[in-house]
């Protein structure tokens, strides 16, 4: 997370986070949702705020997704989908999501795609009629205890970034995320999204007023803008760019890997190219995981030692003047989370005030314990 998302010191509360994911499943009962899928949904959120993901924790999704399931009709989330395989085969599955939660929608096709390669070598899980799934890492990190790669990717709503030299927004922010597993160092996990920035850290840097680096986002028209800027107050100003931001500084290939995840998630499961659903999906999702056995290709434990010495002699290596260490893709996240668990996740006070009045408003009985 660059310093820019994270919560200036003096608007910080540091909260328990057993307190707050006990908070979180309430709210996500009082929804409609399990029991089982209220404890899933507030792990997944908090997984990621004790990682340092904040744009995909409490503060930013939770209340959207209550928004979005008190909402009636085609734009409202389902609190208890009927879960479905509509396809399969003995390495892969199509599943029907029925407008349920990503959050824990997506954990139960990585069960199914780990089942998978736990007997193949490899299962490929794609869903359909699916909504938001939060942090993608979380779900990839399933497959890690079981001596597999975990993938995610999800596609779909809202569509918000502009192809290459494009004027119009084509595709959604279409993160990816691989989590492999190393002996004795944290595992390596790497979760981007396609864009310059991911879609929910704007909201985070309007929460805290940070700035937009020049090339992350681009005027009305689709023109890249090239300059430090504040993000535009009204959501129809601007577009996202893929990563790269400009041709000449590689868009292309954010945009090739944002249209890679297009096909994976919503073509392959059926849903077709987002920007061709009608209005009335507005929201809905596909989603694509894959899990895959070590030990089909290496034995798991040469394997994982093996990581060992990539990934020490990737942190071990000399920083350039000004920069205090070189690190690996979760590794940041590992440590932040073993910080976070013992003084607590620093939450902006009024992600504070909004759980005081939600809890009131929903007659709820929670405590978040302050550190």
């Amino acid at each position: 997370m660059l310093e820019r998302f994270l919560v200036p010191e003096k608007d910080q509360i540091l909260i328990d986070s057993d307190s707050m994911i006990e908070a979180t499943r309430q709210i996500f009962l009082k929804m409609g949702l399990s029991n089982e899928d209220s404890k899933l949904s507030s792990e997944v959120l908090l997984t990621s705020d004790l990682r340092g993901c904040e744009s995909h924790g409490v503060s930013n999704m939770l209340p959207i997704y209550i928004d979005r399931y008190n909402q009636k009709g085609d734009l409202g989330i389902n609190p208890k989908p009927n879960f479905k395989i509509t396809r399969e085969s003995p390495t892969t599955a199509n599943v029907d999501g029925d407008d349920g939660l990503g959050l824990h929608v997506l954990p139960k096709a990585m069960e199914i795609a780990i089942e998978k390669a736990e007997k193949y070598g490899t299962g490929s899980v794609a869903v359909h009629n699916s909504r938001h799934i939060g942090m993608l890492a979380y779900h990839s990190m399933m497959a890690l205890e079981h001596d597999m790669i975990g993938l995610t990717m999800t596609a779909g709503n809202s569509l918000n970034v502009v192809p290459t030299h494009g004027a119009e927004a084509r595709l959604a922010t279409n993160p990816w995320a691989y989590a492999v597993p190393a002996d004795k160092e944290p595992p390596f996990v790497f979760d981007i999204a396609t864009t310059q920035v991911a879609g929910n850290k704007l909201m985070l840097a309007k929460r805290v007023g940070a700035k937009m680096d020049p090339g992350w986002i681009t005027d009305s028209k689709g023109a890249p803008i090239l300059e430090e800027v504040d993000l535009p107050d009204n959501r129809e100003d601007y577009l996202m760019l893929p990563f790269g931001g400009t041709r000449e500084n590689g868009s292309h290939k954010g945009y090739g890997y944002a249209v890679v995840a297009e096909i994976f998630c919503d073509i392959l499961s059926g849903m077709g190219a987002g920007f061709l659903m009608p209005p009335s999906t507005y929201g809905e999702m596909g989603h694509f995981v894959q899990a895959v056995k070590i030990d089909g290709f290496i034995d798991a434990s040469k394997f994982k030692k093996d990581m060992d010495l990539l990934l020490r002699g990737l942190v071990e290596t000399k920083p350039v003047e000004g920069q205090d260490r070189v690190v690996y893709a979760g590794l940041p996240e590992h440590e932040e989370t073993e910080i976070r668990l013992n003084k607590g996740i620093p939450y902006h006070y009024k992600v504070i005030d909004w759980f005081e009045n939600i809890k009131a408003e929903l007659g709820l009985d929670f405590d978040l314990k302050k550190m």
